[in-house]
């Protein structure tokens, strides 16, 4: 027998599709406007939380165990600090003159 107790994940779907695209716009009205230096951290702000949203309700994490949790939250950590490691070593040896 089917459980119909159970609410569809249609209208959470169509919320968090809403916030992309909220993102998405705040994404580009950023890029208009001059923040100077906190451009990038802006930009990556938004784009962590358009990530988090997919993994969380997309990729089902929101209901997945802990320990995949954590397993999922340590590897993106990784990943990240070795993607500002490689990109400031990047940045470091270039010659501005």
């Amino acid at each position: 027998m089917h459980d119909h107790s159970k609410s569809s994940p249609l209208k959470s779907y169509f919320a968090v599709w809403g916030a992309l695209l909220l993102g998405t716009f705040l994404t580009y009205e950023a890029a208009l406007i001059d923040l100077g230096r906190f451009n990038a951290a802006v930009a990556l702000l938004i784009a962590t939380t358009k990530a988090l949203l997919v993994a969380l309700f997309f990729m089902h994490l929101k209901n997945a165990s802990e320990k995949l949790l954590k397993l999922v939250v340590a590897s993106t950590i990784f990943f990240l600090i070795l993607l500002l490691a490689l990109s400031m070593f990047d940045y470091g040896t270039r010659s501005f003159s």
